[in-house]
């Protein structure tokens, strides 16, 4: 059985987790943290508001993070600290913490991912092989989509997916993000990604590849918050005694 210690377990998130692991037989919630915590939410396991409460013999396997990108960096020293892997939901991560995730991924196994979906996954490798097919004759523009309460834009994952695609074309394609000052045509170096927000959109992501008489799409929409849960959870059963180093869906996929 492995048991995961569950970081931001009273956001949306953290209860999609809590309820995808529900439905598995070979893994368990430890315990929870969140800042957010009061003791009138019953809880069927140990929840504390701060990670510096979670008592140093806690029994756990693995740490599981859908927080905020400003709690990260005390994460990672609590990572380290108890000697646990780390799956890091977590997006919207300055240059800053990433530099931090590189670190500390020396003493501990760090899973990260952009979009913990698998069908994010299979999308990505796609745009990659029709970037490779098609070069530089279509233009490539991505639009993601998501809920008025998401703080960064554009996605990580868009710009997962754009890097995939650049890199696929030797790093040749400048980003823009936004063309209301250009009085201009458009670039054939140009990748354009644009952002959409409102309502409770879970998250949309369309590939577009446009052609002088033809048009490629590639789109995945996640219909609910439970394919990101489902995919952290894997991540957490395949990262459990993982050695130090840093992991992503390419390594769960092998």
């Amino acid at each position: 059985m492995i048991r995961i210690l569950l970081n931001g377990v009273l956001g949306r998130m953290g209860e999609a987790v809590n309820s995808a692991v529900s439905l598995k037989e070979d893994v368990e919630i430890a315990l929870g943290v969140d800042p957010a915590y009061s003791e009138d939410r019953a809880f069927p396991f140990p929840v504390y508001s701060s990670l510096q409460q979670v008592p140093e013999d806690a029994d756990f396997d693995v740490i599981v993070d859908f927080s905020r990108f400003s709690a990260v960096p005390e994460l990672l020293k609590f990572a380290v600290s108890a000697g646990k892997p780390l799956v890091l939901c977590t997006t919207g991560l300055t240059p800053e913490i990433l530099s931090l995730v590189d670190e500390a991924s020396k003493n501990i196994g760090i899973f990260r991912s952009a979009n913990m979906s698998v069908g994010i996954y299979v999308l990505t490798k796609l745009a990659k092989e029709a970037a490779a097919m098609l070069g530089g004759d279509f233009d490539i523009e991505i639009v993601e989509k998501h809920h008025n309460n998401k703080l960064d834009a554009p996605s990580g994952t868009a710009l997962a997916i754009a890097d995939s695609i650049n890199d696929t074309l030797g790093g040749s394609l400048e980003y823009v993000f936004d063309r209301h000052d250009r009085l201009q045509k458009r670039d054939k170096k140009e990748l354009g990604i644009s952002s959409v927000r409102g309502g409770n959109i879970v998250g949309d992501h369309e590939v577009i590849y446009a052609g002088r008489n033809e048009v490629i799409e590639l789109s995945h929409r996640a219909q609910s918050r439970e394919v990101f849960a489902d995919g952290a959870v894997r991540a957490a059963l395949f990262m459990a005694g993982r050695p130090a180093g840093k992991y992503s869906m390419e390594d769960l996929f092998k």
